[in-house]
């Protein structure tokens, strides 16, 4: 039965497909092209997520299991439909475009809640084991291009060890049936794996001057990197209280954020991409702060 219901749902997402793929798989290219929305496409697609949310055989999992949780998330999948649908109306096509997705992953996680027990433990399993394929293949990487760079790449050993370390706790609470743990451990070192690929590229003219065809491009591949760099420090600082320093270094990234988007805002973006990497410095001294060694 859930088998069929994530179907359903996988199939009325397809018109949209490519704003569900997951974190590894965005690009600077790709965040560009969807940034040209077709009204009529996305009128469809607000259609189809209309149905998806009454009367497809996920809506009627969702009723059926009377679950509190399930419903309250449906909930507010509906309030976010409906501003999705003001913002289409309005012209503003990106608004509605960003609120869709937050309508299909809500709604998503409603389905998740109304699943059962069992089944819902299975999911974790398997996320479990595809996010500790994405953590080895990153790691592989990683040190990949740390080779590439040879004695230019600093601080690779330590990297290494603060990822081998998470994949290694993750493993214990694998082994212990708590695949949730085990997931929140593999997250963390996804993100300094991640966060150390773009240190050790970072700088590096000649791959900049192969990968970017525009300012633009560029810049939005440092938004992507400093969102990187933002979320590892948002993980560390759920783990304890950040001191004084680390505050200093994470409110000096977020002003030279703003000010970065206040420059792509104006067309700007060669001004946006320099306060970007000045952003994720901060970000990297920040993250270094609270006790894990990345490249930056």
């Amino acid at each position: 039965m859930l088998r069929r219901t994530l179907t359903a749902l996988a199939i009325a997402c397809i018109g949209t497909a490519a704003s569900a793929q997951p974190p590894e798989a965005d690009s600077a290219a790709t965040r560009l092209r969807a940034a040209k929305i077709d009204k009529d496409t996305l009128g469809f697609n607000v259609e189809s997520v209309g149905k998806l949310l009454e009367t497809s055989s996920a809506a009627r999992q969702i009723e059926a299991s009377k679950a509190p949780e399930a419903l309250d998330k449906r909930n507010k999948a509906r309030e976010l439909y409906k501003s999705a649908q003001a913002a289409l109306a309005a012209g503003d096509l990106p608004l509605a475009a960003q609120l869709l997705t937050e309508v299909r992953a809500t709604f998503f996680d409603a389905v998740r809640l109304a699943a059962p027990e069992e089944v819902t433990a299975k999911k974790l399993e398997n996320d479990y084991k595809a996010r500790l394929d994405s953590v080895n293949a990153l790691l592989g990487a990683y040190q990949r291009v740390a080779g590439e760079k040879g004695s230019a790449a600093k601080g690779v050993s330590e990297t290494v060890a603060q990822i081998e370390k998470g994949v290694a706790e993750a493993a214990k609470s694998a082994q212990a049936g708590k695949y949730q743990e085990g997931r929140a451990e593999l997250d963390r070192a996804y993100l300094v794996a991640k966060a150390g690929i773009s240190g050790l590229r970072s700088g590096d003219t000649l791959v900049r001057s192969l990968s970017f065809a525009s300012a633009e491009e560029e810049y939005h591949y440092e938004i992507d990197r400093n969102n990187t760099h933002q979320m590892l420090i948002e993980v560390l600082l759920s783990e304890k209280r950040p001191d004084g320093m680390v505050q200093g270094f994470i409110a000096k990234a977020r002003e030279l954020r703003a000010q970065a988007e206040a420059a792509a805002h104006g067309k700007d973006y060669a001004t946006g991409v320099k306060l970007l990497e000045e952003s994720t410095a901060e970000l990297v001294r920040a993250i270094r702060g609270a006790g894990v060694y990345i490249p930056g």
